[in-house]
Formats: C-alpha cells, sequence, structure tokens
C-alpha cells in the first residue's frame, strides 16, 4: 500500500513528503495546498491507468483537468516538477520506490517525462545498495521516445529499450520482455496506484435515479445503482452495515437503509430510508428528500464498504454537511471500517470538532500544511513535530489551536 507521497516544484510545494497511515488527516488554512495534494494522487492514479501524461493533467473524455491544468502543475518560476510514492509490500522489509519527473515542452504548451525510475529497496540489509529496476536515460528534448534501461539481474548489466514518452513508463512495462522481477514490480506499484479512490460527494447528483453499476463514481451519484447492484447476500449485508453506522447520524432515528431497482426493465435505482422515532411513525422517503449531510455520510460509509482491500480512499472535506455534535460518529466509522476493510483513509478538514474528536491518540496522524511567510511555497509538517506543541495544548485542544491561527 501507499505509504508515502513526495512531491518537488509540484504546484504550490517546494519539496515536501506526506506520511500515509491507515488513516490520516490533513489539516491547513485556506490555499495553504491540501487540494495540490489530492491533485499529485489523482495525476498518479490516471497515469497508472495508461492515460496520456498530457491528458492526466488536462483531463480528457469529458473528466475534468487538475485544478489550473497545465499551467499550474509547476511550481511558479519552475519548468520541471517531480511526483513520487513508495510502496510498502507483504514483505515489511521491501518497499518500492517510484518517481517520475516532467518539464515543460519548449513552446510551453506541453509536457514531457524527462525522468521516470522505480527503486527496489530492502531494509532487511542495510549492506545492499537500492537495486534500480529501470530508470530513463538522458534524451533530447521533443524526441517521441526516451530510452529506458531495465534491470536484467545480471550485476552491471540493463537492458535498453526506447519507450513512448508519451505515457508514463510504469504503465508500459507489463507488455515488455524485460525480467519477470521488473514486471512484478511494477504491476505491484501500478496496482497500488489504480486502487487509489479520491471521493468527492455531491449530494445533488445522488438524488436521481442512476443505473446499476458494479464501482461508485467519484461524486457518488450512483450510489443506488451501486447498492442495487450486488449480489442479494452481499446488498443484504452492506444495507444492514450502512444502516448500523448511519443511524446515529440525524436526529430522527433511521430503521433502514436501503436501494431497490425501478421501472419496467429494472436497469435504474433509486436510494430509500426509513425514519422516525417509534415503530407507528415510521416514513420512507428516497433521496430526494434526504438531507446533505446525510447523504455524504453515506457515500462515505459505502465506499468503505464496497470498495476494493487494501485500496487507499481519499476524501476532501471529510466532514462537510455534518453536525460538528457528529464527529466522533464519524471519526468511529473510519477507524472501525478502515481496518475491517484494509482501506488507508486520508481526509482533509477545516473542523476543530472533527479533530478534537479523533483524540490526542491521533496526533502523530496528522499532517498540517502551510505557507512559508518568507517564499509563499508550501510545506507539510507533522503535527507532532511541530515546535512548542505540548506547550501551546497547555492553553487548548488542537481544535482550539486551529481556531486561533496556531496551527
Amino acid at each position: 500500500m501507499i505509504q508515502e507521497l513526495n512531491l518537488r516544484n509540484w504546484k504550490s510545494f517546494d519539496s515536501a513528503q506526506l506520511n500515509i497511515d491507515p488513516l490520516t488527516f490533513v489539516i491547513g488554512t485556506n490555499a495553504s495546498g491540501k487540494s495540490n495534494i489530492l491533485d499529485a494522487f489523482l495525476f498518479l492514479l490516471r497515469i497508472a491507468n495508461g492515460q496520456q501524461i498530457k491528458a492526466a493533467i488536462n483531463g480528457e473524455t469529458g473528466a475534468p483537468p487538475l485544478r489550473g491544468g497545465l499551467d499550474w502543475i509547476f511550481r511558479m518560476g519552475q519548468t520541471e516538477c517531480q511526483v513520487g510514492v513508495v510502496i510498502n509490500t507483504d514483505r515489511k522489509e521491501i518497499f518500492y520506490k517510484y518517481q517520475i519527473t516532467l518539464r515543460k515542452t519548449a513552446d510551453f504548451n506541453g509536457c514531457e517525462i524527462i525522468s521516470e525510475q522505480l527503486i527496489l529497496i530492502n531494509h532487511n540489509n542495510p549492506r545492499m545498495s537500492d537495486k534500480q529496476l529501470f530508470y530513463t536515460g538522458k534524451e533530447n528534448s521533443g524526441d517521441a521516445v526516451i530510452p529506458v534501461y531495465f534491470y536484467t539481474g545480471k550485476r552491471g548489466s540493463q537492458r535498453r529499450i526506447d519507450m513512448n514518452r508519451a505515457y508514463s513508463i510504469l504503465s508500459q512495462v507489463e507488455n515488455l520482455n524485460v525480467t519477470k522481477e521488473v514486471r512484478d514490480a511494477a504491476k505491484l506499484v501500478c496496482d497500488n496506484l489504480k486502487r487509489i479512490f479520491i471521493l468527492d460527494p455531491i449530494p445533488n447528483h445522488m438524488r436521481v435515479y442512476s443505473q446499476l453499476a458494479e464501482t461508485l463514481t467519484t461524486d457518488a451519484a450512483n450510489i443506488a445503482g451501486v447498492l442495487a447492484a450486488l449480489s442479494p447476500d452481499r446488498k443484504e449485508e452492506v444495507e444492514r452495515e450502512l444502516t448500523k453506522y448511519i443511524r446515529p447520524l440525524p436526529e430522527k432515528d433511521i430503521n433502514k437503509i436501503w436501494a431497490e431497482t425501478v421501472g419496467r426493465f429494472g436497469t435504474d435505482a433509486m436510494l430509500y430510508c426509513e425514519e422516525g422515532w417509534t415503530s407507528e411513525a415510521m416514513t420512507t422517503i428516497d433521496a430526494r428528500g434526504m438531507s446533505d449531510g446525510t447523504l455524504r455520510f453515506i457515500s462515505v460509509v459505502t465506499a468503505l464498504l464496497t470498495g476494493k482491500e487494501k485500496s487507499l480512499l481519499i476524501i476532501e472535506e471529510i466532514d462537510n454537511g455534518l453536525h460538528p455534535s457528529r464527529a466522533k460518529e464519524l471519526v468511529n466509522v473510519l477507524k472501525a471500517l478502515g481496518q475491517s476493510r484494509q482501506i488507508d483513509i486520508l481526509c482533509t478538514t477545516h473542523n476543530p470538532a472533527l479533530i478534537d474528536a479523533l483524540g490526542n491518540s491521533m496526533i502523530p496522524f496528522i499532517s498540517y500544511v502551510k505557507r512559508n511567510p518568507e517564499t509563499g511555497v508550501s510545506e507539510i509538517e507533522l503535527l507532532e513535530e511541530k515546535a512548542n506543541l505540548a506547550k501551546l495544548m497547555a492553553g487548548g485542544s488542537v481544535g482550539d489551536l486551529m481556531v486561533q491561527g496556531k496551527i
């Protein structure tokens, strides 16, 4: 799973590292750079799925561009940027480090790969040097191909293959005649990047009928279709779990949440819930009558219940539309389902009540993003490493410090 994100000259960042834990929170003021982190994950997801580099940035076939598009992926005044990740494996001592470096083209209307590499790191044997499974060589700007050198298993020997530089090398390795070690490593890293899911639920999109579907869309518009398409046994299990976690959310008790097909052909579905304080006063409503906060919460729980195991779920402004008094319920859901489903969760938030609901034991898993007051570049710091944190917290909680602008 993804353990670390590294950025260099990416958007507002100079050089930054974000640690990814089973549950990670990123806090920071508006325009601090939190959304730029999410764009880096979206870029990696797209290139792992085989999109062209330019299309991954500018969007294609209806997909939106990264915020600001090509004009703003490079830090102001820079012509190169780098995005990288560290992936852990089932073997605790083995890690893979992947990096891709982009440069503006000479005409400033595009960008191209100038460097890409995949490295095996063995922490079990510090005397063993890192193994470069592939790396790119020197090339002329504007060439359609880029030389790539692959590990052959023989000391001092690499195999050169000239490859299409419009796509990431990582996404092209699977069909190459290279060693099994290189193919397996590239596939493992690629699969981890493909399992990034960025959830940005839009309640108005969730209130309409949706076609049956296997996977949730980023805006959760097809949530009813995903639930209704599950096998009968799995559908019953998911809807039971969904109801259990949603029940404490509203003032009225939710007795049941479910989706069912509608229409003559049964290819569309609608989301329903039964609510009320007593069995005699139960009311059935569909998604059109549910609140924004309830729909957003349902989408988060559904993403966790139906998402792929060993994936990374990213949720921007996780508490948007949620009353502060329900923050603890949200935290409990994230912890419980993330652990049981083996899904890592990365959330951004502005809500001090949510951060306080995490408790002090979660401080090591909170990063805060800020702008350097002298240079304006974004910086990522672990909250536990903030100078004088213990002294600051003597005067209030982490949430209080956020409100006071001290974090």
